[in-house]
């Protein structure tokens, strides 16, 4: 649920000093002391609304679907069919994908009270999911005139985005950067600014007509080689020549290749290829602007060394294959290929594509530092 106050961990409020220790633990990831410390609040203070939508939030965000769902009901059973209930099973309806009941429980709860600015908001996202884009943006704006907010705004510039309205969808998300009272609000919707502006590389076609991978670089930053549907996956050798190509296009030079894993091909020879030094993990020099290369990312020593190439933005992080789901602990800025389950897509390299990638100003290796030209 939207509530601005739960980024707050020192409330002045007494009732939201309360819910201090819950919050910090859901934002440290202790999904299961969180749980237990909102239930200690509502089991002292089981009229405090403000602590149940927390509460139903965690198990959404957790996709404890089931648990939301029944924690709605026993909203219902404690304060009644009114407005606020009505809202709390109309969004576990949204997210278990029963869109038409959610749709009936959002609109009973506005005509309990056509001024709850949460139950429009919640109006436009069921609204967005089932494709009514006009009524969406009707509704968020309503909510959005109740009370200002930057999860409305936000949840404005997807809809928007997703229209292929990329312009105004850019507008809505620099309105909730501007609008955030806290710092992981703004980062979010610096987020969201940057993935619209690599959706907008394929202007006018909106996100939904795109290629998955054209869509994976939208929502990553990250350059994919091999984009172009082919009868085969791509061998290794293939990716390490276009990366190559991509490389000497951009005019990109390295001080080293360091490889996480195996050392050997096809990693010498794009060394060779590079005019850079082949090293090891623990040859790993910063500030050498190093091609950090890997087959497939996902060790701890990849995590480690693609986390300094982001923090000292210097260099970049190559691997030849990257599964397509895009959240990671350590994102590649080049990846090879994409696979699903271990498989490699059947696709074939882009050189040209890959280079309107690299070159776009939201891209992931946009801004690095690299060497010198020998």
């Amino acid at each position: 649920m939207r509530n601005t106050a739960s980024y707050n961990l020192f409330p002045d409020a007494p009732t939201e000093r309360r819910m201090a220790r819950a919050r910090w633990l859901a934002r440290e990831g202790r999904v299961g002391d969180a749980d237990a410390a909102y239930r200690a609040v509502l089991a002292e203070h089981p009229d405090f609304q403000d602590c149940w939508a927390e509460y139903f939030e965690l198990l959404r965000r957790t996709r404890r679907l089931a648990d939301a769902l029944a924690l709605a009901d026993a909203a219902t059973e404690r304060f009644g069919a009114g407005a606020f209930s009505h809202t709390l099973r109309g969004a576990a309806l949204i997210e278990l994908g029963r869109y038409p009941e959610a749709l009936k429980a959002l609109e009973e709860a506005l005509e309990y009270d056509p001024g709850l600015a949460l139950a429009w908001h919640e109006l436009g996202l069921v609204a967005h999911r089932l494709g009514d884009g006009n009524r969406a943006l009707l509704a968020l704006d309503r909510a959005f005139a109740l009370e200002p907010h930057t999860a409305t705004l936000k949840l404005r510039g997807r809809v928007l985005r997703d229209a292929g309205r990329y312009v105004a969808a850019e507008v809505s998300f620099e309105g909730a950067a501007e609008a955030a009272e806290h710092d992981e609000q703004h980062a979010d919707a610096q987020r969201e600014i940057a993935v619209t502006r690599r959706y907008a590389l394929w202007a006018p076609r909106r996100p939904a007509d795109l290629s998955p991978a054209e869509a994976w670089f939208a929502e990553t930053g990250a350059v994919v080689l091999a984009a172009v549907p082919a009868a085969a996956p791509p061998e290794d050798d293939a990716l390490v020549a276009a990366f190559v190509e991509l490389a000497r296009d951009r005019g990109w030079h390295f001080g080293q290749v360091v490889v996480v894993g195996p050392a050997g091909p096809p990693w010498p020879g794009l060394a060779a290829a590079l005019d850079a030094p082949l090293v090891p993990t623990r040859g790993f020099d910063p500030a050498a602007a190093p091609l950090v290369v890997t087959a497939e990312p996902g060790d701890s020593e990849w995590r480690r060394l693609v986390n300094s190439v982001d923090r000292h933005g210097t260099g970049i992080a190559f691997a030849l294959q990257h599964p397509a789901e895009p959240a990671t602990a350590a994102q590649a800025d080049v990846v090879g290929v994409l696979t699903d389950a271990g498989r490699r897509r059947a696709s074939a390299a882009d050189p040209a594509r890959a280079v309107s990638q690299a070159q776009h100003p939201a891209a992931r290796v946009a801004d690095r530092r690299l060497a010198a030209a020998p």
